[in-house]
């Protein structure tokens, strides 16, 4: 995919702000001097049966693209592909009606879509939203001495996964859900009143993954302290009983070159660093001396996972881009 996208030629029109070049989250467009647009779409297949919970775990982890950025979904069209011989419309309809209510929580309008037919049930959003053009996030600002801080447990993947043979305790099953359904909009509100350099979403990557993009936009090292990540209940123990995901082997095949471990961790708990995520947390670096009230800012607002993981450091030449420590 990277050289996919190296090999495109570049755009020149100055008002594009964020383009593809950054591997971030969404492309902003500026259209004045004080307002951008920010753009993304994004489909997933079902992490669950329940259509209503399909639609809104679907539409939060589209909308994360646009909070990613620091900015505001206002208009959202459905992008659905559906086997309408196989399924009734009234499982249609559910897929609908979650997405809509968390589209209506995020504070945007359902504008319209479009339909296919296709033997897999798929279903997401395309988003615009709204930025001021200086105070869009982007994964490319870290700076040196900055802290890493995360707002959501990583291991939903293999959590889903296991669930299929029936191996996670539903109390656990039912926390890993509310995560993957709970909008990134309050961590969004809450660290836009702080000074963040860059920020991005945890998705299909994995945390290492989507940290290392970070770390290439800086030209900087990230350290990744692991004792320190939140993990979901039962995830560590499903990669010890020997499940995986689908996207392990490939999120570890990219990013393990540009990667260093200061410490042994067993071949579970590496995993957990290339576990998949659907609408994860975001991932933010900022200012040392404001990590600690952020923190308490996400805290107090509900979000009771939220932790600093991390530092931002130099790098030279010699050295990876990510460390595990």
């Amino acid at each position: 995919m990277n050289a996919l996208l190296e090999s495109l030629p570049s755009e020149t029109d100055p008002n594009l702000i964020v383009g593809f070049e950054t591997h971030d989250d969404a492309g902003v467009y500026r259209l004045s001097d004080e307002l951008a647009l920010v753009v993304t779409a994004d489909f997933i297949t079902p992490p669950t049966d329940d259509p209503e919970m399909f639609g809104r775990i679907s539409a939060a982890n589209a909308l994360s693209d646009v909070f990613a950025m620091g900015g505001r979904p206002v208009t959202c069209l459905n992008l659905v592909a559906f086997p309408s011989k196989k399924l009734p419309a009234s499982v249609l309809a559910g897929i609908i009606r979650g997405a809509q209510e968390k589209i209506t929580e995020a504070g945007a309008v359902l504008a319209g879509g479009h339909t296919v037919e296709d033997p897999e049930p798929k279903f997401g959003l395309a988003v615009t939203g709204l930025v001021h053009p200086e105070k869009c996030w982007t994964n490319a600002g870290a700076r040196d001495g900055d802290a890493l801080l995360l707002t959501k447990p990583i291991g939903s993947g293999v959590i889903l996964n296991a669930n299929l043979k029936g191996w996670v305790p539903q109390q656990h099953l039912d926390a890993c859900l509310e995560s993957l359904q709970t909008l990134n909009r309050t961590a969004a509100e809450c660290a836009s009143q702080f000074t963040v350099h860059a920020a991005t979403d945890v998705t299909g990557f994995g945390l290492a993954g989507h940290t290392l993009e970070m770390a290439r936009g800086a030209d900087l090292c990230f350290e990744l302290k692991f004792d320190a990540l939140p993990v979901f209940n039962s995830a560590l123990e499903m990669y010890e009983r020997g499940m995986s995901t689908g996207s392990n082997d490939s999120n570890r095949d990219q990013a393990i070159p540009q990667m260093a471990f200061d410490r042994e961790l067993t071949k579970a708990q590496s995993s957990l660093l290339f576990d998949p995520q659907t609408n994860g947390g975001l991932l933010f670096a900022l200012p040392e001396s404001e990590a600690d009230d952020l923190v308490e800012a996400l805290k107090r607002s509900g979000l009771a996972d939220a932790c600093c993981v991390g530092t931002v450091t130099h790098r030279d030449q010699t050295q990876t881009y990510l460390r595990i420590v």
